[in-house]
């Protein structure tokens, strides 16, 4: 069974090298992070312990999901196992969600009842923490805008980023103030930032799971770029989807003056759709305008002419 091949496939050893090591860094940081947050009463370290709990999850699981995602297709998987990074982003949204509920919930006691804070060894381990995920968001920054689950695993590092840069800010305030309300409130801050890249990932991941059409593709582009060949005299069941980020699909019905010419056709029709929109998976069905079901013309849709 043939194996679809895409741009910006993520399977090179160097993308997947770099999961782990972000996975490592992250995994061992959460422990020190958590501890370093019960010992200074600290919610924004513990917060951003927590959120890297999630972290350790999603990079784990986008791991998962680029091991999957290689697997060749079968007889019941016949697409192979791409959507297995969608599904993956999708549970990183949602994860993102949850843990800003939590930091707002456990903000909103403590707006309640302030904690005393100790304020200079929390600002050390926060600073430790913003370098770390500034250099792991870095090394998946590479590679987000190829595959929509690393993007997720970098939203995740970014929003730990903020939470570091964040408890920084607070760990000085309250140095210099004694004003343990700043812990609560870069919490919240934190959880406001976690909310809008959360937004981002189930919007996109959603798109992708519910077959609409690919971010940036213009159907009536696309039925007027086919129409622009000769002897295509009419397209419906026009349908465009994506598979995974990065590599879309189309199939549509073409209503043509002569079969003779079908292989050459098609073969000119989908070098334009790859060349013009990148959509390099491409399914056409030629019809004569004697079919039944071949009732869409390029003149009556608008598409233009030859």
């Amino acid at each position: 069974m043939e194996r679809h091949e895409h741009s910006h496939d993520i399977k090179n050893t160097k993308e997947k090298k770099t999961l782990i090591v972000v996975l490592m860094l992250t995994a061992t940081f959460m422990v020190v992070e958590a501890a370093s947050g019960f010992y200074t009463g600290s919610l924004a370290l513990l917060s951003d312990a927590a959120h890297m709990l999630t972290d350790v999850f999603a990079l784990s699981l986008a791991y998962l999901a680029l091991w999957f995602s290689v697997k060749p297709p079968t007889l019941s998987n016949t697409y192979g196992f791409y959507r297995a990074e969608i599904l993956a982003a999708l549970i990183n949204g949602i994860l993102l969600f949850v843990i800003s509920g939590v930091i707002i919930i456990e903000a909103y006691e403590r707006f309640k009842v302030p904690r005393e804070v100790k304020s200079l060894e929390m600002t050390v381990v926060a600073t430790v923490g913003l370098l770390l995920n500034l250099g792991s968001a870095y090394m998946l920054s590479r590679y987000k805008s190829a595959n929509l689950n690393i993007r997720g695993a970098l939203y995740h590092v970014i929003s730990d980023a903020l939470g570091s840069a964040g408890a920084v800010v607070a760990g000085v305030v309250m140095l210099l103030t004694g004003w343990y309300y700043a812990d609560s409130i870069i919490s919240v801050f934190v959880s406001v930032l976690i909310l809008r890249s959360a937004w981002v990932i189930l919007k996109e991941s959603a798109h992708i799971l519910l077959e609409g059409t690919p971010r940036g593709v213009d159907l009536k582009a696309v039925q007027a770029s086919i129409c622009s060949h000769e002897g295509v005299l009419g397209v419906h069941d026009l349908h465009a989807w994506t598979l995974t980020q990065g590599f879309d699909a189309l199939s549509a019905h073409l209503v043509v003056d002569d079969m003779y010419k079908s292989e050459e056709l098609i073969s000119d029709i989908k070098d334009q759709l790859s060349g013009r929109f990148h959509i390099t998976h491409v399914t056409l069905q030629l019809e004569t305008k004697e079919c039944g079901s071949a009732n869409s013309t390029c003149y009556e849709d608008g598409a233009g002419g030859k």
